[in-house]
């Protein structure tokens, strides 16, 4: 447990002397900025009487909006946006944890202490969703203290926008530890996790795209490469529905069941695993 402990912190400080954590905090810091000076609101006896968006007047047609279904409905809309950035920041971040591990000196020193391999490789994995989740919850944090702040309403529905955002980071983590300790490549583990997230995230419409396909053994492979990737766009869709919960349109909650997060975190379990075999077979 000491060992696993001193591993994480070796991330964290790495992060820190790369200037990686500073940067990551940084440009979260700068969309929760963006959206305190962007979003003006003019509150009335806990009515909408008027609004701004980075400086230019809303048109309220005369009329008073009830603040409470403006706010749920604006947190919804901003939780896909988190859900975007935030996935897109922490595998920026943490993409390099495993390339840089295996670095001639660096993976040396490591394997002279007492922890085995794998162990090692899912101290990292375990540093990395520490250092996204810290990150999701600076950002959601952030900005529902600044939607309470100016409206005086809070939904704290909006923190399950995380759990959601943090089941996408760690599949795409895990895919992306596979891919760095097959190729020890930094920019090859980022590409080709951005690439899943935009692959997986079309293949909603799989069905569709079955239909499209000439012969039957293509409908097949659309079909098991659904069945198998990670559910990117339907984990946005859940995203964006608990946020709003009962209250918000019927089309969000479609499509929105068990499948996609089991299935999800099974891709990510056996990325991890794999990721573990290779490592731990790999000669350095």
């Amino acid at each position: 447990m000491r060992a696993l402990a001193a591993n994480i912190e070796d991330v964290f400080r790495e992060a820190s002397a790369r200037w990686t954590l500073v940067a990551y905090f940084a440009l979260s810091s700068l969309f929760i900025l963006l959206f305190a000076f962007a979003v003006n609101l003019d509150v009335v006896n806990g009515a909408l009487a008027g609004a701004k968006l980075f400086g230019r007047e809303i048109e309220m047609g005369g009329e008073h909006v009830d603040l409470d279904r403006l706010v749920l409905g604006f947190e919804s809309g901003f939780s896909a946006f988190l859900y975007v950035v935030g996935t897109f920041l922490a595998i920026f971040a943490t993409a390099h944890l495993v390339p840089r591990l295996q670095e001639k000196g660096t993976i040396d020193l490591y394997l002279s202490r007492p922890t085995g391999r794998v162990r090692l490789l899912l101290s990292r994995y375990a540093a990395g969703m520490l250092l996204a989740a810290a990150n999701i919850i600076y950002l959601i944090g952030a900005i529902w203290a600044i939607v309470v702040w100016k409206t005086r309403i809070a939904h704290p529905r909006f923190f399950l926008a995380g759990a959601v955002i943090l089941l996408g980071i760690a599949a795409l983590l895990a895919f992306a530890f596979l891919i760095g300790v097959v190729t020890s490549s930094t920019g090859v583990s980022i590409m080709a996790t951005y690439g899943l997230f935009f692959f997986s995230a079309l293949l909603v419409s799989h069905g569709q795209i079955e239909a499209a396909v000439a012969r039957p053994w293509e409908a097949a492979v659309v079909r098991w490469l659904y069945r198998i990737l990670p559910k990117m766009a339907e984990l946005g869709r859940a995203t964006v529905a608990l946020v709003a919960g009962p209250e918000g349109p019927e089309r969000l909650r479609e499509g929105v069941g068990a499948f996609p997060f089991w299935s999800t975190a099974l891709f990510a379990a056996a990325c991890l695993a794999a990721a573990s075999g290779l490592f731990r077979r790999k000669d350095f």
